[in-house]
């Protein structure tokens, strides 16, 4: 039974988008009904998220056991730094790619589909974040897949629905893996609740069959999360999606397999398991060099910003790899800082079609003489992936690769930096065809004005200010990123937040 603070605090971020998903459902075919109703939700969602983030911040990790059930018999959600983080964050990209989608024309004919569709794939993500079980962790995979399969076919096109094929084989390949590891893992330790799992998991007779288990997870959340050898899915899909369902993707669903393989590694399998680091380098490197390559080759913005999110995954697998509090915290400054910046960069890159016509690189040109606050918009988030100081990418990247120089692993620590340098020029490819050159002949150039001026620079310019602002006054965040790298390192307040503080 639900009944302190903290039980409706972490019931209420996947209550919200639940209610605003049916609401909205029936609302179809009233349109200013349903965005009142996304609008409603996204606002409350975001204060409960704040309220989760100060109370853990008050408390440490809290847990609620749905219905009574003790842990780890019954449905447990949790909350630490990072997951109450997450939280807000995608309470942040929920608000800011529903006001966006307003003014997006290809919207139109799809908006009594978009908002319930968006409340549940932030359900899923919320769910996801606060899951306390295997079990119920895959659920919310499944919530969120369904979600993002609806999402990605908005539009209706022949490329839309071939991407969504795609996208969809892949998700059901790797949903299927985690349901086998799922059975597997259960089966050596007889529970799925994660705290519980930590326990138990060293003390399975057959730490060869625990590896395997382990293995198996990390693949399943690897794909998820777009690493190397199984990222191919997502530049084939994310070009393809309309601006603000582009956003979202390219914000959280990634993160969320992050997430899973960070909360896998730092609780249930801890650093000292002699196969996870020699993976997880091999790993992180080759989707850094993929990753920035692929975008260096592509002259499409969408491609060129999809084959980016899977290098700057890379950043936050090295985090994981060192494994030290740190690095830890370097790869939780990391995600938080990307799922902002790589939301924006798609939803501005909607408003440079908006403004030169084409998301092709060869179509555009002169936006900088017509529009020059969309290029200053654009250049924010671009060279914070970048990691150009004073930005928040300076600061996400400066703890990763000194934690690999700390650790030793100079080369890794090569590769990061070398990416950069590497994306760097990918942004100065978008800058100088888009906004520095002349305009090619015929090109259909525009000013964006009034109100669709508002709804689409609106929420770029709100997340440029968070970019901003977290380059500028990084040491809250910073000091917060080393207290939650501190926590999922120690493991112990997770542990015992869940099972009551028992051996």
């Amino acid at each position: 039974m639900i009944a302190s603070r903290a039980d409706w605090l972490l019931a209420l971020p996947v209550l919200i988008p639940l209610l605003a998903c049916a609401v909205s459902a029936a609302l179809r075919g009233r349109p200013a009904a349903q965005r009142r109703v996304t609008a409603l939700a996204a606002g409350a969602m975001l204060l409960t998220a704040l309220l989760l983030v100060m109370e853990v911040l008050r408390q440490g990790v809290i847990a609620s056991q749905m219905g009574d059930w003790a842990a780890p018999f019954g449905i447990t959600l949790v909350a630490d730094l990072l997951s109450a983080a997450m939280v807000a964050i995608t309470a942040l990209l929920y608000a800011a790619t529903a006001l966006y989608a307003q003014a997006d024309p290809e919207m139109t004919a799809e908006e009594g589909l978009w908002h319930p569709l968006l409340a549940a794939l932030v359900l899923g993500v919320a769910g996801a974040f606060l899951a306390g079980d295997l079990f119920n962790l895959y659920v919310w995979f499944e919530v969120m897949l369904i979600a993002s399969f609806g999402l990605l076919v908005l539009g209706g096109g022949r490329a839309q629905l071939d991407a969504a094929v795609k996208y969809a084989v892949l998700n059901l390949v790797a949903t299927t893996i985690f349901l086998i590891a799922v059975g597997l893992a259960y089966g050596l330790t007889g529970t799925l609740n994660l705290a519980d799992m930590a326990r138990r998991m060293p003390e399975v007779p057959n730490q060869g069959a625990a590896a395997a288990v382990g293995f198996l997870l990390i693949a399943a959340f690897g794909a998820k999360a777009a690493v190397f050898p199984l990222f191919f899915w997502l530049p084939a899909a994310y070009h393809t999606a309309i601006a603000p369902v582009a956003a979202i993707f390219a914000g959280l669903l990634t993160k969320v397999g992050v997430y899973a393989i960070l909360r896998l590694v730092t609780l249930v399998f801890p650093a000292g398991q002699d196969w996870i680091a020699p993976l997880l380098w091999v790993v992180a490197a080759a989707t850094m060099v993929v990753g920035v390559l692929g975008a260096a080759a592509h002259w499409d913005m969408r491609r060129i910003l999809s084959f980016h999110i899977v290098s700057q995954i890379g950043y936050m697998i090295v985090g994981l790899a060192i494994a030290t509090p740190f690095a830890i915290a370097g790869a939780v400054l990391y995600i938080l800082h990307h799922i902002i910046v790589k939301a924006n960069l798609f939803l501005v890159a909607g408003a440079i079609r908006r403004a030169g016509g084409s998301f092709s690189l060869a179509a555009l040109g002169g936006l900088w003489r017509r529009d020059p606050w969309l290029g200053i918009l654009f250049a924010i988030p671009a060279l914070s992936l970048a990691g150009m100081p004073p930005l928040s990418g300076f600061w996400a990247k400066l703890f990763v690769v000194r934690s690999g120089f700390e650790a030793g692993w100079y080369a890794l620590a090569a590769i990061a930096l070398a990416t950069g340098v590497l994306t760097l020029y990918s942004m100065l490819k978008i800058w100088l065809e888009a906004f520095w050159k002349e305009p090619p002949e015929g090109a259909a150039l525009r000013i964006l004005a009034g109100r669709e001026r508002w709804l689409l620079l609106g929420p770029v310019a709100a997340l440029g200010l968070v970019t901003l602002s977290i380059g500028l006054w990084a040491e809250p965040l910073i000091a917060y990123a080393l207290a939650a790298g501190e926590q999922l390192a120690g493991r112990d307040a997770y542990i015992a937040a869940v099972l009551g503080g028992r051996p």
